[in-house]
């Protein structure tokens, strides 16, 4: 199976954007998304100096529309891509990337929405003083253990020995005077602590923006960064990427549904290598590509052919379907089991895991036309629970 992922701020270098945009389709294509997003970012991703495009108003918008045009020019024809992308993922802001890739929502959409989460989260910081640690290394309990006695927040999550810690300053210092036995500490240059509470006001901007946004269901599964789970629903993609700009971000369990899933290649958009080299040492013996020039692309695309696979969900408009959000066994809601046609929001039953238990529901609602699993059955992430026929004008 493959997986494609999207980076997140802090992957951009000065002039990393200069191959791509030798080719004028990738030019023009780009200029589009530029041009939504009002803002020079072939002049940012080119020319532009590191400190320049550290700025939140500029790191995001470039990140994501460098990462939707490079996937047109990876997949040219994107029913080639639906039938190779088991499921996408993005780290923080790469997740609008993630949403756009997958049909969850337009890539003018998410010009529009990365714009303003940008500058949102950039107004956010500007109100404290606040910023992020890298914590590598240190025992797991030790490290969380420490970072809530000096009252900080494990922002990004990324896998055995790297978690990152944000707070304000006073709390970023006091952390370097009692770090956590056996780690080391990396300050990061970002503008401010984010994925915490910190980012409110960012949340309340995006959530109003949210509202005007028309989603579909995701042609390709989305593992969301919020807890990992499968997303299947358009309008909780969406809700997700409003949400996670003051919630941690969970890569480690986005990495444990790729497992889950059975992955075998991961494919990394531009800038690529941050992830992939999470993956490596998180993800042992599954086989990882840093898509970083244009001149790789042939490669790319012999190793997608090599780990592609098609989705389990049916796309169909024909067809609704209801898949797992994670691995567990999936317990039957006793109403929903004798019902023939189900309202909005139905509850169909929960799936339980050692470490918690989610609830599952028709989000659109509809007729049953057939279960796919039975209750006691394990399941896995983006497994089919039901087929429905779609109610009139849902």
């Amino acid at each position: 199976m493959l997986v494609i992922v999207a980076p997140g701020q802090g992957a951009q270098t000065p002039g990393f954007l200069t191959p791509w945009l030798e080719d004028p389709r990738f030019a023009a294509r780009f200029d589009w998304l530029a041009t939504v997003a009002g803002l020079d970012l072939a002049h940012y991703g080119t020319q532009a100096d590191e400190a320049t495009i550290r700025d939140t108003r500029i790191a995001q918008p470039l990140l994501v529309a460098t990462g939707l045009v490079a996937a047109l020019d990876l997949f040219p024809h994107p029913a080639d891509a639906f039938a190779r992308i088991g499921a996408v993922a993005g780290h923080s802001v790469g997740e609008l990337t993630a949403a756009a890739g997958a049909r969850a929502i337009t890539a003018e959409q998410a010009m529009v929405l990365v714009r303003e989460r940008g500058a949102a989260m950039a107004r956010a910081a500007e109100s404290t003083p606040t910023g992020m640690t890298a914590v590598l290394g240190g025992d797991r309990d030790d490290v969380l253990a420490t970072l809530e006695r000096h009252g900080l927040t494990a922002a990004n999550d990324n896998g055995p020995g790297q978690v990152v810690a944000a707070g304000t300053t006073a709390q970023l210092e006091a952390l370097a005077a009692d770090p956590p036995a056996k780690a080391r500490l990396v300050p990061l240059s970002v503008a401010g602590a984010f994925h915490t509470s910190h980012m409110a006001p960012a949340v309340d901007r995006l959530k109003t923006l949210a509202l005007s946004v028309s989603t579909h269901d995701p042609r390709t599964p989305v593992i969301s960064n919020r807890d990992g789970q499968v997303v299947h629903d358009g309008r909780d993609v969406v809700r997700r990427i409003v949400g996670q700009v003051s919630t941690p971000v969970r890569w480690d369990l986005c990495l444990e549904t790729m497992s889950d899933l059975g992955v075998t290649g991961i494919i990394e958009m531009p800038p690529a290598g941050t992830l992939t080299g999470i993956a490596r040492r998180a993800l042992k013996g599954v086989e990882t590509f840093a898509l970083k020039t244009p001149d790789q692309l042939d490669d790319a695309r012999a190793f997608a052919d090599k780990h592609g696979e098609a989705s389990l969900i049916e796309t169909s408009p024909t067809w609704r379907m209801v898949v797992s959000p994670a691995k567990g066994t999936f317990h039957l809601d006793p109403a929903a089991a004798g019902a023939l046609d189900l309202a909005p929001d139905s509850a169909l039953g929960e799936v339980a895991s050692l470490r918690d238990r989610t609830t599952v529901t028709a989000a659109h609602g509809g007729q049953v036309v057939e279960w796919l699993v039975e209750d006691g059955d394990l399941v896995s992430p983006g497994q089919p629970l039901l087929r429905l026929h779609p109610r009139a004008g849902s």
